[in-house]
Formats: structure tokens, sequence, C-alpha cells
């Protein structure tokens, strides 16, 4: 079994989802009283956070990269970034470590091409929806890629920031968020990434008729399988 560096903290609130499921797909695969082997470096989201404000990626790209360095340091075989966005700076990151990353959009468009998911909608920061960093790789994958207008844009990514990053969860904000899931789908979206990894701690496959591609347990998943050699 390899060892998997997770590098969390962006927010703590999802990152311990991916070892949650981390964990619980390898007692699947392996039984008995096994469990993941992996090393977790959480960093400040606060630091993060006033980087992407700022837009300051070169700094946060440098947090980061320590990070990783330290994660292969302690023996990881590859890096998990758990978080959407800041896979803005993963490349900057990769150059930094002799270890792969195992990347969220690349696992996510596999997902999308298995279940033949042409045209997809996008759900994630501002950072995520606006920029190409993301949807380049699901482009590059013959997935067309739908955005929420700019109001709704700026509702997703509130509710990200100001609510589910400190734990909180309403159902107004729930509701907000299939509202605009519906107008995408009437835009012909066949499937919804949920590109932030907050984003499955308010809504999931229950909740809606849309597909939902929830990006942190699509990564998780893939990650935990990696390490038993069943997703190389």
């Amino acid at each position: 079994m390899q060892t998997i560096g997770l590098l969390g903290g962006m927010s703590w609130e999802s990152t311990v989802t991916y070892y949650q499921v981390i964990n619980r797909i390898i007692k699947k695969q392996l039984g008995g009283l096994h469990s993941a082997k992996c090393v977790l470096y959480s960093v400040d989201f606060q630091e993060i956070e006033s980087c992407q404000a700022n837009g300051d990626w070169e700094q946060s790209a440098k947090i980061l990269t320590k990070a990783a360095q330290n994660l292969e340091k302690a023996g990881a075989d590859f890096i998990v970034i758990c978080t959407n966005t800041m896979h803005k700076v993963a490349s900057q990151i990769q150059a930094g470590i002799a270890i792969p990353i195992h990347h969220i959009a690349e696992m996510t468009a596999k997902q999308l091409q298995h279940k033949k998911i042409k045209r997809v909608a996008l759900l994630g920061t501002k950072y995520t929806m606006e920029q190409d960093f993301y949807k380049n790789v699901l482009i590059k994958n013959g997935i067309e890629v739908l955005i929420p207008d700019e109001e709704e844009r700026t509702c997703v990514n509130d509710i990200i920031y100001h609510e589910l990053c400190l734990g909180v969860i309403k159902s107004e904000s729930k509701q907000q968020y299939l509202r605009i899931i519906d107008h995408l789908v009437k835009q012909g979206a066949e499937g919804i990434i949920l590109g932030c990894t907050e984003i499955g701690l308010l809504i999931n496959q229950t909740d809606t008729n849309a597909p939902l591609f929830d990006t942190s347990l699509i990564h998780a998943t893939s990650a935990a399988l990696r390490a038993i050699g069943l997703n190389e």
C-alpha cells in the first residue's frame, strides 16, 4: 500500500471528509482491520484565503509547496491537494516535489467520461468557476463546461466562504443552490460538478434529480484506490 500525502486545511471541514472516505474505501477493498497509510499537513486556511483575496497566487504556491515538500519528506508516495481552488497552483507545487500530484480535475473528468457526460455545469469558488485552470482540464477531455451567471456565481461563492467553510449549514442556502442547479439543467447541463470540496456538506444526490459529481468524494475515492494499486 502506498502512503497518501494529504495537503488539507482548505478548509478543515472538507478535509475531514477526505480522511473518512479514504479509510472507508481501504476498509471496503481490503477488509479486516485495514486502514489507509497517510500523512496530513493541514495549513492555516486564513493565510491561504488572504492570498486568494489579494490575488497573491505566488505566495500561496510557496506555502503549499513547502507543505508538499514536508509530506514528501514524511514518506508520502503521492500528493492529494484537498481542495479544488488551490489546484490553480498545482503545477508550481509539482515543480517543487519529486512525487506526483493526484489531480482533482483529472479524476473528475475520468468520472464524467465514464458516465458519458458531454456537457456539465461547474459550481465552486469564483476562482474555480471563472478562471481556466480547472475548466481547461475538462475541456481537454472533450467536456463542455457551463457556469452560473454573475449573480449566481456570487451567491455560490459567498455561501462557500461565509457559511460552509465555517461549518454553517443553512436550509435556505441549500434551496438557493438547488435553484441554481435547476437553472443550469434547463440550459442543457447533463450533470453538475460540485467543484468545491465544501459543497457536498450542503447538498447531495438525494436533493436533486440532476446527476451530481462531488469532487471531494471522487478525489478521495480515487486516491484510496490508487494507494492500493487499483486506480493507476
